[in-house]
This record gives structure tokens, C-alpha cells and sequence, in this order.
């Protein structure tokens, strides 16, 4: 047997009448009062011009693509789709090879000091 609970509203069970709130009298649908037309009216109005700036900052970063496509070099025309995808690779490559040595680099030039500190100047000595 299911446990009963106070306030529970079950499918197809009515509120006993002392429970019942007073409802104001609803208006018509598509009614509004003359404030809440114009609050509507600046609300469209605002979403309107947002609308309007994203679609011309779509427009500019396009454009932005557009002339960056024709200026970056190796994308001459008359070369295929292949050579565009292995110049885009190379790119890549390149970055990565940078990262690479910076990071070597780093890490060198820590060796180095350390170095210098435990055998040379003897500022650390171990053991």
C-alpha cells in the first residue's frame, strides 16, 4: 500500500475548496496594457539592433577571412586542395618545432645553472 502524503496532487484529484487560491480575473489573450506595449516595443527594438551588430561584425570577420586567404602566401591560385592542406600542415609543424626548442631551451639553460651553482661556485653542495 502507497504511503499517503499531505498536499499531494495526484492526476484527477481536485483541491479542496479552502485550499483553492483567488485567481484575478484574467484578461483577454492578447491583451496588453499601453506600458507593457512599449516596454514590448523597446525590448524588439533592443533585440533588433543586437541582431544588427552581430550580424555586421559576421560580415567583417568574413571579409577579414577573405582578404587573409588571398594575402597569406602559399595559397596561389592554380594549386590544389592538397597543397593548401600541406601547407596548413607545415604551419603546424613549425609551431610545434618552436615550442619544442623554447621548451629545450629552457630547460638547457636550467641545467646550465645548476651547473654553475653545485660544481663551479660551489653555492650547493650535496651529500
Amino acid at each position: 500500500m502507497a504511503k499517503r502524503t499531505r498536499g499531494s496532487n495526484r492526476p484527477g484529484q481536485r483541491q479542496s475548496s479552502a485550499r483553492q487560491t483567488a485567481r484575478p480575473a484574467a484578461r483577454p489573450a492578447g491583451a496588453l496594457s499601453e506600458a507593457e506595449e512599449a516596454r514590448a516595443a523597446e525590448l524588439e527594438s533592443e533585440i533588433v539592433a543586437q541582431d544588427r551588430a552581430t550580424d555586421t561584425a559576421k560580415n567583417r570577420s568574413k571579409e577579414r577571412a577573405r582578404a587573409a586567404e588571398t594575402t597569406r602566401p602559399g595559397r596561389a591560385g592554380g594549386q590544389g586542395l592538397l597543397a593548401v592542406k600541406a601547407a596548413e600542415e607545415y604551419a603546424y609543424v613549425v609551431r610545434d618545432v618552436r615550442r619544442i626548442l623554447f621548451v629545450g631551451s629552457i630547460l638547457g639553460a636550467a641545467l646550465v645553472v645548476a651547473f654553475v651553482l653545485i660544481d663551479v661556485a660551489h653555492v650547493v653542495t650535496i651529500g
